[in-house]
């Protein structure tokens, strides 16, 4: 199925947004994905299906940082 995938049409098999996690071999709990607009909770991710040209908007967080304050 082609999914527009932050802006880059991609073709995927994934059926629903937790299996294209999956496949995206993404932590879930690292992830915020706005699906056709809208966001969609974590917690509807396994009932939420995708349909070809769906647009997704997917972000993945990372730590890091200095670890020290930067003082002015």
């Amino acid at each position: 199925m082609n999914l527009i995938i932050n802006g880059e049409n991609q073709v995927w098999s994934a059926d629903t947004l937790s299996a294209l996690v999956d496949q995206l071999g993404m932590k879930s709990d690292r992830v915020a994905i706005e699906l056709n607009r809208e966001i969609v909770p974590r917690d509807q991710w396994a009932q939420t299906r995708l349909a070809d040209g769906d647009r997704l908007e997917i972000v993945h967080f990372v730590g890091g940082g200095s670890g020290s304050p930067c003082l002015s």
